[in-house]
């Protein structure tokens, strides 16, 4: 799923010994194989004290990026949490290996439109050393080209295309011009790489029914691969960390490509259906926006692509959330975030409340991320 748990978080590579010791009881508690935990628990203070961190052995890693998304509040696809594939790639310290290894994700996670929830897990902060950094929200997103008071392609990346152009970026001027990456390791500047073109998946948008459809020139990225989020295990924080699920049909056409501020197109697909847009009593957007839900489900059914619908997914969740009540763990839910913003009220979701509950491990954004993102960078 696109979506993840956001919390603003501070660190300076200092691990608290109380997040070490908790992750390491939870660790061992669900992971009997792993042995006693004391053992454990000793080598790590002994690394705290001496160098301020510690580091995760590989099954650590693993537990602690799968249990992060079990923990997200705001993700609705997390049944599916055990499943998640890591890429320990701690080893990978310069910004050309790590933009390799973006790529290789995203092959990996595209897997031919069979996708792979993955996770590439970078190297963490430390006392002495920030962690790697990638700028980009997603690793593949759309340009949003300001053209006077308007943008031509995605304006919620207005900002960051004014920054990667500051950065030496051209591009193009189309409304779905990739993003470059931008990678910075601790002590050098931020590096732009291009990504090539068959590492991102891109679905053409059609309709069953509609043949105009596939005039408007839509299309979207297959993976949706979140990469600014630190993911935070026992008190390290991984500041790089892309990880993705696959997409449910909503985020793209409810609000990707429908919210006013972003590609806006239900009045286009209105005209063209023909609907009385003078009167919001017609509830022409209501229809433009289910025939947008249909036609981005049926192009990435048509192209092979994994793809969820609002439906399946809530009846989904509600069965992670009986199994993890049935674990005697709390799960978090983010109401907001979990009804689908389509036909709410027709998905079991949205007839009941839910824990809320900060756990940890988690994926969590830094304040600056943020900033990054609408293109705010004070060292530019």
């Amino acid at each position: 799923m696109e979506t993840a748990t956001s919390v603003t978080t501070v660190t300076t590579g200092l691990v608290d010994h109380a997040a070490a010791e908790a992750f390491l009881r939870l660790h061992h508690a669900e992971h009997p194989q792993a042995g006693p935990v004391a053992p454990r628990l000793r080598q790590v203070r002994a690394e705290i004290e001496r160098f301020g961190t510690y580091s995760h052995t590989h099954d650590e890693l693993v537990y602690g990026a799968q249990v992060a998304w079990r923990n997200s509040s705001r993700c609705i696809g997390r049944l599916y949490w055990r499943s998640l594939g890591v890429r320990d790639r701690r080893d990978a310290t310069s910004a050309d290996e790590i933009a390799v290894e973006c790529v290789r994700h995203l092959h990996e996670a595209t897997n031919g439109g069979r996708i792979r929830p993955t996770i590439t897990v970078f190297a963490p902060s430390t006392p002495w050393r920030a962690g790697p950094r990638i700028w980009n929200e997603q690793l593949a997103r759309y340009a949003g080209h300001r053209a006077g008071d308007s943008v031509v392609g995605d304006p919620r990346n207005a900002g960051f295309t004014d920054l990667v152009r500051r950065l030496g970026w051209t591009g193009g001027g189309g409304a779905f011009d990739l993003l470059p990456l931008v990678v910075q390791v601790s002590g050098e500047s931020p590096r732009l790489y291009d990504l090539p073109p068959e590492a991102v998946l891109e679905v053409p948008l059609s309709h069953p029914s509609q043949r105009w459809f596939g005039e408007l020139g839509l299309r979207w990225c297959a993976v949706p691969v979140i990469s600014n989020m630190c993911l935070e295990i026992g008190g390290i924080c991984y500041q790089a960390a892309p990880f993705n699920g696959w997409y449910m049909g909503t985020e793209i056409a409810a609000r990707n490509l429908a919210d006013s501020d972003r590609y806006n197109q239900l009045p286009v697909i209105a005209e063209r259906l023909g609907l009385d847009t003078s009167r919001e009593r017609t509830l022409w957007r209501d229809i433009a926006l289910v025939e947008l839900n249909v036609a981005v489900l049926h192009s990435f059914d048509a192209a092979g692509v994994t793809i969820t619908d609002h439906h399946t997914e809530s009846r989904r969740f509600l069965t992670h959330l009986e199994r993890e009540e049935r674990a005697g763990r709390t799960c978090p839910a983010d109401w907001s975030w979990i009804v689908p913003p389509v036909s709410s009220s027709t998905t079991p979701v949205f007839h009941r409340y839910y824990d809320q509950a900060d756990l940890r491990p988690n994926y969590v954004r830094h304040a600056d991320a943020a900033a990054l993102s609408r293109g705010e960078c004070p060292a530019c």
